[in-house]
């Protein structure tokens, strides 16, 4: 499925992709619509320059190894982690693989370079970013391991301790991972904050204590009244604005740590006052550092559930009207999976 120009994907042919001697010919089973694509479609991230195969959250078997490849043999069912990085530089090799001075990403163009990502029947990747997974985790299950990793890492972020008051602002795809999450990070209990009530109701099912819907109450003096006048110990923002990071803050005590994971906008005012005089703690969190095999255990465990987060499954040929769909923001749409082997 290739993004030929802006806002027109097509289903075509193309030659295989060709693979190193540490890398592996993997066969796409499973491929998630990331918001991330949803952005990219129209030109607006600038990071999807045409022409691109797009798709970065997948899994599949593998299909073809290279001469050097250890660890991996044709037929091992693998994911993959959506950041390439070079493991040479100097936070490669402090283990910081997200902050790669090198890297690349699956599925994106921005001008300096250009990698084809999984939406596609076949897709190479080096053996490094590559993991096994348990042959009986459904491929759709294991597409959305690149989603949880972001939100187990920005839980690994955020300074927890047990029994703490966890405030999650967003309560979309990353949002609702992210509530699972900081649960098990310690959190006894966690406050889910969005607009939309069906959004809400998903956070409760998922493991939130309670949910605030933003335009029907005043967010920060609830939570106050939830934690004995006090605000949260922490607080995650998952959308990217300044609405709702001074939604976040406002609700966080004195001495309490917000992260931040929402990436909508590029720049946002924040209450420099507030974070200064109540001496609160801000992170910054990017994609994943080597949270794979956890996230593979918490989905095999059912620690974190990924199955009501997927609004439906499709076929390569049914991706272009898929992207149409959620690019005009259809409602209720959380996580569409493509899967390139099958067919309508």
């Amino acid at each position: 499925m290739l993004l030929t120009e802006y806002k027109h994907l097509e289903v075509t042919e193309v030659d295989n992709p060709t693979i190193g001697p540490k890398d592996l010919l993997v066969q796409v089973k499973a491929c998630g619509i990331c918001g991330s694509d949803i952005h990219g479609y129209d030109g607006s991230s600038g990071r999807r320059i045409p022409p691109l195969v797009m798709g970065h959250e997948a899994s599949g078997i593998v299909a073809e190894i290279g001469s050097e490849v250890t660890g991996f043999a044709v037929g091992d069912h693998v994911t993959f982690d959506s950041t390439v990085s070079c493991g040479d530089c100097f936070h490669c090799r402090r283990g910081e693989i997200n902050l790669c001075d090198n890297r690349t990403v699956l599925g994106v163009s921005c001008g300096e370079y250009r990698r084809h990502g999984a939406f596609a029947e076949l897709v190479s990747v080096p053996q490094h970013i590559c993991y096994k997974l348990p042959e009986e985790m459904p491929f759709e299950h294991a597409a959305l391991i690149e989603a949880v990793s972001v939100a187990v890492h920005a839980a690994n972020r955020t300074p927890v301790k047990l029994g703490d008051t966890a405030v999650v602002v967003g309560s979309g795809m990353i949002g609702l991972l992210t509530i699972q999450a900081i649960r098990l990070a310690g959190c006894a209990k966690v406050i889910a904050v969005d607009l939309d009530q069906d959004r809400l109701d998903a956070a409760l099912a998922l493991g939130a204590d309670v949910a605030l819907k933003a335009d029907q109450v005043d967010v920060a003096e609830e939570v106050r009244k939830l934690t004995g006048g006090r605000g949260a110990d922490v607080a995650l923002e998952v959308v990217g604005a300044t609405a709702t990071i001074d939604t976040a803050i406002a609700c966080l005590r004195k001495g309490g740590s917000i992260t931040l994971v929402g990436n909508l906008a590029p720049r946002v005012e924040v209450p420099l006052q507030a974070i200064v005089t109540r001496e609160l703690n801000v992170f910054g969190t990017c994609a994943s550092c080597g949270e794979y095999p956890a996230c593979i255990e918490l989905m095999r465990s059912g620690a974190i559930k990924v199955e009501p987060l997927i609004t439906a499954t499709a076929t390569l040929d049914e991706g272009p009207e898929w992207f149409s769909r959620l690019y005009a923001g259809e409602k209720g749409a959380m996580k569409v999976v493509i899967q390139p082997g099958v067919s309508a």
